[in-house]
């Protein structure tokens, strides 16, 4: 029998609001908002969009949790033109809120999905009732007055304690990896997306129209978003073909196909229990549950058996739906993380969903072209997922919410319809996910050896740089190697089918190299 409202527990947790900000360097009324103002901004919004009283609302808050922007996810990072010392709080003040607890949360696409669940979870338990979850953007802004007299000051103090919970990149990026140049997103994915398509067995050609198909879609609901940092329609074939304005990146991506940073863009949900929205007045129309819900990590890189996919980012789609009790068939709106191809056709793959499905594989039009708002484009997501499934009520939207390189999942599920709280069991899966066999390790690789996957990066300068991961025939163990060859990058990473082929590679003080034969790493490094 359904449920109606009164069957819930009182502290069931609920999304009650949700907003979003943005704009556009140059454009009417342009205010070159900083990081702090585009979240309170988006703060606002989200409270209004309650539809009980904003001041009655604000003041209820005991909880502020961020996203973190770029200029703070990496150790050493300088921002341009400052930023807060205490970015919830500086969020909370500027919306009247004065919570008791601060959160900033560790970085990674995955990071605003994977709040709502933790607090969500809280307000379950009672350790909380009524949360703001914010974040931001203002990179475009920032690139534009870095180097400007009239650059705008966004330095802020802000008294109150905050629970930083650092970077988060432990797994995610190493020294190893830099010396062998994975230094970029764009990078890592080329690699997962370039086993993909060896593990299909198609083309370069095939595969880059495969790529196009998939984000043409996106391309569309992006131009109808007022959101969108590239509100502008392509087909698929623009996407992928090389030109002036969409030079290649890491094969196999050109410009339009990459989540695309310069953005000012910011987003923000409010959550609280089902006994604070009846004292505050919030209407029914405005509840959305999450039924289900889901976070886990993958393997590190090299740890990976199959770098073609990622089994965990599927497991934890699988998981939330499950807690739901639906599948893919029930849901009607869909927002799969998108800042490759990679993690799209990882989701699409393991549940059978077409490029061209009616429901669509976004509701933003995905990072390339809505933006890639940082460690928060999920947020945006979540938010128009909130908007449809209100629009439809009884209807179920997905978030797969994607972070690191590959390395994060974070999913929930979402819909009117009256839901209890169910815990999901992530921490036993995540167990399972540990204990997964992982390939010995070559740090120093000399040998013969297979190509397991690999990418070509291309500077602005027109600089080309191989990354490989391979096998060594020796004894089966995988290493990372570094290929700056020009005759080894036109022989065999830009030939019809680098996978599989037998190079040689060799260790250095400086790293591993990798080239067509022993003979000719002695001409080309000694």
């Amino acid at each position: 029998m359904p449920l109606n409202y009164d069957d819930l527990d009182p502290r069931t947790p609920i999304v009650v609001g949700a907003g979003q900000a943005s704009e556009l360097l140059d454009s009417p009324g342009y205010r070159r908002r900083s990081p702090v103002e585009l979240a309170a901004d988006a703060a606002r919004e989200a409270i209004a969009d309650t539809g009980a009283g904003l001041i009655a609302v604000a003041t209820s808050i005991d909880t502020v949790a961020a996203t973190r922007q770029f200029e703070n996810s990496f150790p050493g990072v300088r921002a341009p033109l400052g930023r807060s010392d205490n970015f919830p709080r500086s969020v909370a003040e500027r919306v009247g809120a004065e919570p008791r607890r601060a959160v900033l949360e560790v970085g990674g696409g995955q990071s605003p999905q994977r709040l709502v669940n933790e607090f969500a979870a809280a307000i379950a338990a009672g350790s909380a009732e009524v949360v703001l979850l914010a974040g931001s953007e203002a990179i475009s802004t920032i690139d534009r007055y870095a180097r400007s007299d009239a650059e705008p000051d966004f330095r802020e103090r802000v008294e109150g304690s905050l629970e930083d919970r650092g970077f988060g990149l432990d797994g995610v990026l190493s020294e190893d990896h830099a010396a062998h140049g994975l230094t970029d997103a764009p990078s890592y994915y080329a690699l997962f997306d370039n086993a993909r398509r060896a593990r299909l067995k198609v083309s370069r050609a095939e595969y880059a129209q495969a790529i196009g198909e998939l984000f043409a879609p996106f391309t569309t609901v992006a131009a109808a978003n007022p959101h969108a940092a590239a509100p502008i329609e392509r087909t698929a074939a623009e996407l992928v073909t090389p030109s002036s304005a969409n030079r290649p990146i890491a094969d196999p991506y050109t410009r339009y196909v990459v989540a695309r940073e310069k953005v000012n863009q910011g987003a923000a949900i409010v959550l609280m229990s089902i006994a604070a929205a009846k004292r505050l007045g919030v209407p029914t129309d405005r509840w959305v549950f999450l039924p289900g819900h889901a976070d886990l990590r993958e393997r590190d890189l090299m740890d990976r058996a199959d770098l073609s996919s990622s089994p965990a980012s599927v497991l934890a789609a699988a998981h939330a739906l499950e807690v739901a009790g639906v599948g893919f068939g029930d849901l009607t709106h869909i927002d799969l993380y998108s800042c490759f191809a990679a993690p799209v056709f990882n989701i699409a793959d393991a549940f059978g969903l077409a490029a061209g499905d009616p429901r669509g594989l976004t509701v933003t039009g995905g990072l390339p072209f809505f933006g890639g708002a940082g460690n928060n484009y999920a947020m945006h997501a979540i938010a128009g997922v909130v908007e449809r499934v209100r629009r439809e009520p009884g209807s179920y939207g997905f978030v797969g919410a994607n972070g690191g390189m590959m390395s994060k999942y974070s999913a929930g599920v979402y819909t009117t319809t009256p839901s209890p709280w169910r815990p999901d069991d992530s921490a036993a899966l995540q167990a399972e996910v540990d204990a997964w066999a992982a390939p010995e390790q070559a740090l120093r690789a000399d040998g013969w050896a297979t190509i397991e996957t690999y990418t070509v990066k291309h500077a602005r300068d027109g600089k080309r740089t191989g990354v490989v991961i391979g096998r060594l025939e020796a004894d089966g163990r995988r290493f990372l190697a570094l290929a700056e060859d020009e005759m080894f990058l036109d022989d065999v990473l830009c030939s019809a089918e680098p996978i599989g082929q037998i190079v040689y590679v060799r260790s250095f003080g400086f790293g591993n190299r990798v080239t067509l034969s022993d003979l000719r790493m002695d001409d080309v490094y000694c």
